[in-house]
């Protein structure tokens, strides 16, 4: 073993876990071993990972996470060993390196974070009367929320989960779409369905939604409502007006908690037409019993070429901001 190089030896107790852990035809440990530059072998319950000394503790590191999520029933994939990838290499703090201190709980999984802003964003879900997430997307910003309402639900803290997001480009012109009411809205309220499936069985979905239990609609249907004891989501609000927001936000009643969730870099609303979300951070900041928070690339649970996307239209946006801002001092100068 060359000067610099380390090889530690690591047990698991749980042979039930280990094929998880290892991933199919070990396709987990050659993601960390192509991350994080380190060799690994397995021999039974014992993994051997050797490399550069700081290579091989970050490995240790997402070994560890990736176990004990498993131990707590959490699915793995490629996908989340590279969110934990990231977390660990990421990290400032002992405390932000697992992150794994809260769990939300569901009939069908549990939930855990796979970076310090989800540990952050679930905290807040559980305990604040109002919380705003802003992030690219595969952040998680809506699936927890909507994990959070199910939760809830199913605790009995909540009477009902109301899910709602601005249609077709926040103007809500459904009326050129084929079908009935339902028909034309259900398309843009897919991916809250999708999640509400995620989190329990369908026949249950389905009869919350018969009920009442579960209501999925358009914002504007919002409109003259006080919304007591419910968990209430907006997403993709960045579509959402601020006459529409402020409208939002006030429907907030007794015993309800709300989620507001938007990527302010996703607006489909006309250039001179500002976002309610971008307005309502900017105004409420200051507001004590709010949370906010802000995800960005590093959260991301997805495919790990969304991150790359993600980057690169974060440095064209940074370039055309500095493109603008030289050209309006150069302008600045001739006047």
């Amino acid at each position: 073993m060359n000067e610099g190089e380390k090889q530690i030896l690591l047990t698991f107790s749980n042979n039930k876990l280990l094929p998880l852990l290892f991933g199919e035809e070990d396709k987990n440990l050659a993601r960390i071993e192509e991350k994080l530059h380190v060799t690994t072998s397995t021999r039974g319950n014992t993994v051997s990972v050797s490399g550069e000394g700081q290579d091989v503790n970050l490995a240790k590191q997402v070994l560890d996470a990736v176990y004990a999520k498993l131990e707590k029933k959490h699915e793995i994939g490629l996908a989340e060993i590279d969110a934990v990838i990231r977390m660990v290499t990421g990290a400032k703090t002992g405390r932000e390196k697992m992150a794994g201190d809260v769990v939300i709980k569901t009939h069908r999984k549990h939930i855990f974070p796979f970076s310090p802003h989800q540990s952050e964003y679930i905290k807040a879900l559980l305990s604040r009367e109002l919380t705003f997430a802003c992030g690219p997307a595969g952040t998680g910003k809506t699936y927890l929320a909507v994990a959070a309402a199910v939760s809830m639900f199913l605790e009995k803290k909540v009477d009902r989960i109301i899910l709602s997001r601005p249609a077709v480009e926040a103007g809500e012109k459904l009326g050129f779409l084929p079908g009935d009411l339902k028909d034309k809205v259900d398309p843009y309220l897919r991916p809250l369905y999708d999640a509400l499936y995620d989190m329990m069985p369908a026949e249950r979905v389905m009869k919350c939604l018969e009920d009442g239990e579960i209501e999925i609609a358009p914002l504007a249907f919002m409109r003259g409502r006080t919304l007591s004891h419910a968990f209430i989501i907006l997403d993709e609000a960045q579509n959402a007006t601020t006459t529409q927001m402020k409208m939002f936000l006030t429907r907030l009643g007794e015993g309800s908690r709300m989620a507001v969730s938007g990527d302010l870099s996703q607006t489909d609303l006309p250039g001179s037409v500002k976002s309610g979300l971008r307005d309502a951070i900017q105004k409420l900041q200051d507001v004590e019993g709010i949370e906010f928070i802000r995800f960005n690339h590093h959260d991301i649970v997805r495919h790990e070429l969304t991150v790359k996307i993600v980057e690169a239209y974060e440095r064209h946006d940074r370039k055309e901001k500095q493109r603008i801002k030289g050209e309006k001092l150069e302008n600045s100068k001739e006047n």
